[in-house]
Order: C-alpha cells, then sequence, then structure tokens
C-alpha cells in the first residue's frame, strides 16, 4: 500500500524541498516551534504558485487548542482569504476541556462553504475520541483527523490509529501525524493503520522542527511510505 506523505513547510524553501523529495502534500504553517500557527497570505500564496502538490493550510491563533472572539473573527478572515485562492483546504481544530468546540470550529467553516477541511490535534486532547469521530463527520467539510494516535510504542499507537480509522469508515481519513519518524512509519506502512502520514520533524535534519526541510529526508521517508 501507498501512503500518503504529507510535510509540514513554513517557507517557499521548505516547500520546494520537500515536493523535490516527493511529498504528496503540504500543510503550510508559520511558528513551527509552537505547532503551527495561521502562516502569512503572502506566504501561501508563494507556495501555491511555486510548487504543484495541494496544500492545506493551518488556521490557529495560539498554540493552544482554545479560542476567543478576536481569534475566531480573525481565523474568519484568514480562512475567507485561503480559500479565495484555491488552497486544498484548511486545518482546523478547537477544544476545551476534552470537548470538541464544535460551535467555534463551524463559525470558521461556515465562512468558507465548499473548502475541505483537516481538524487538527485539538483531537488528541478530547475524552471521547469515538463520539467525538461522529460528530466531525456530521460536518460535511471536514474530510480529515490528524492524530498521533497516544502514548506508546509504535506497535501500540498503530493499534490505537487502526481503531480511530475503523470507526471513522470511509467518511473521514485517519492522518498519524506527531512524531512519526523512520521507525514508526515503517510500522505505520507494515499494518496499514493508515492511508496518510504527516511529518515535520523527521523532515528536517537533527529532528529539528526549526530547520529546512531536506529533500533527501523526505526522499527516504517516501521510500519507506512506498514508491
Amino acid at each position: 500500500m501507498r501512503i500518503l506523505l504529507e510535510v509540514i513547510v513554513s517557507t517557499l524553501a521548505d516547500a520546494r524541498e520537500a515536493v523535490r523529495g516527493g511529498a504528496d502534500r503540504l500543510e503550510v504553517v508559520r511558528n513551527i516551534e509552537l505547532g503551527g500557527l495561521t502562516p502569512p497570505l503572502d506566504l501561501v500564496r508563494a507556495i501555491a504558485g511555486g510548487t504543484s502538490v495541494p496544500l492545506r493550510v493551518m488556521v490557529r491563533e495560539n498554540a493552544g487548542f482554545d479560542t476567543n472572539r478576536g481569534e475566531l473573527n480573525a481565523m474568519r478572515r484568514a480562512a475567507t482569504a485561503f480559500a479565495g485562492i484555491g488552497v486544498d483546504g484548511l486545518v482546523l481544530g478547537f477544544a476545551r476541556d476534552g470537548q470538541p468546540l464544535v460551535g467555534e470550529l463551524c463559525e470558521i467553516i461556515d465562512a468558507v462553504p465548499g473548502t475541505r477541511v483537516t481538524c487538527h490535534r485539538a483531537f488528541d486532547t478530547l475524552t471521547d475520541q469515538v463520539y467525538a469521530i461522529e460528530q466531525l463527520s456530521a460536518i460535511r467539510q471536514i474530510d480529515r483527523i490528524l492524530t498521533d494516535g497516544g502514548d506508546g510504542s509504535p506497535a501500540e499507537r498503530c493499534e490505537r490509529l487502526r481503531r480511530l480509522s475503523a470507526a471513522a469508515g470511509e467518511r473521514l481519513t485517519v492522518i498519524a501525524g506527531s512524531n512519526v519518524d523512520e521507525r514508526m512509519l515503517e510500522m505505520i506502512a507494515a499494518t496499514g493503520c493508515v492511508r496518510e502520514v504527516h511529518v515535520g520533524r523527521a523532515a528536517r535534519p537533527g529532528h529539528d522542527r526549526t530547520a529546512r526541510v531536506s529533500a533527501d529526508l523526505v526522499r527516504s521517508l517516501r521510500h519507506l511510505a512506498g514508491l
């Protein structure tokens, strides 16, 4: 099975290296050291014009998963701008006290009808993830959920990812992300627990999230994920 490889990028140079190494899709962010925040529109436009793969763009205004009215207004404006240049989708997610903030999520999504959405790792803070999948499945524009699969060994994480994928069924695609290194990717490929993976540090020298993406490292990951 060939696994789709999504690489986090925060510059045009990152994006070009990722594509040169064989990335299938890019997630565009700023402040990767904070887990990724909303990038500038000019950067997204430059990457869209300088690469040939789909872009998903982070829409997030702080390093946590909660939000407020001022941030929601800013995110609605950003989401509208990104949708206007035809990105493949947006990356969103809000949670508080173990519960998804569905109303806040829909407030952003409703501003960009027709634009697809990945629910990011706010999902990993939720108390009942299987029920959350049911809630997210009801929101038509959400087509993906990004999750780390929890703590533990690669085998334990892959088993959780398999269960979440089964709960998601055909409606949603589960993406394995966060701490997906070479060993974890090999286990994902061996078990077939998910069809898509999301990498950040593994695509950078020394697993330094502030380093530039390396085409050679992406190429190695692409090989592990199937050619």
